[in-house]
């Protein structure tokens, strides 16, 4: 693959972002778009993408085979959901096992992923407003590893054990890790090598 002709960035989208460049909804104008972070060269395109309200790692390029390649089902996609309530071990059992979520009105059951409890969550970016008051009852936060990515997947899934999510965070997309980056932070990399 001739990777040094194409650019490559990581970045960590805010939550209130489209993942994309171009909006496509005329009734919508006002939208914020990966543009509006930086200057990227004419092509680039976001590999897979986060919902508006979904934060954190989010992979650009202007090479069409990397982005099909770190799309697939080979690379590891890892984020931390924080939701409602303290989630049961059996909700995250049933998490790891799969669960039925709805995709263009039909039923789909989602792959076995890799789901834990997060109890020391690593340094995340600090969101302008704050996801929900205290006093409106206890939240935790888990860990879902998935190697599919359907629309709003992990939100539909924890709904579907009864945790809604709250706040959610891509953490790491194969060996790429958020790490210490905040909302808005683009690195431009030579390549995705370890992705």
């Amino acid at each position: 693959m001739n990777q040094h002709l194409h650019q490559h960035y990581i970045i960590c989208k805010p939550d209130g972002y489209l993942s994309q460049f171009i909006n496509n909804q005329s009734k919508r104008n006002n939208k914020k778009l990966l543009g509006d972070l930086g200057d990227f060269p004419a092509k680039t395109m976001a590999i897979g993408r986060l919902d508006e309200l979904s934060e954190g790692l989010l992979l650009l390029t202007t090479d069409g085979i990397v982005s099909e390649y770190i799309r697939s089902s080979k690379i590891e996609k890892e984020y931390y959901a924080q939701v409602d309530g303290i989630i049961t071990e059996q909700a995250i059992l049933q998490l790891k096992k799969g669960v039925d979520i709805g995709i263009n009105g039909t039923i789909y059951l989602t792959k076995e992923s890799e789901v834990h409890r997060v109890l020391k969550l690593p340094h995340l970016p600090i969101r302008k407003k704050k996801i929900r008051d205290d006093r409106h009852g206890p939240t935790s936060w888990v860990s879902v590893t998935l190697r599919e990515g359907k629309f709003r997947q992990v939100r539909k899934m924890t709904a579907a054990v009864g945790f809604p999510t709250l706040r959610l965070v891509r953490v790491r997309i194969g060996n790429i890790h958020l790490g210490s980056m905040n909302a808005g932070d683009i690195s431009e990399v030579s390549s995705f090598e370890g992705a």
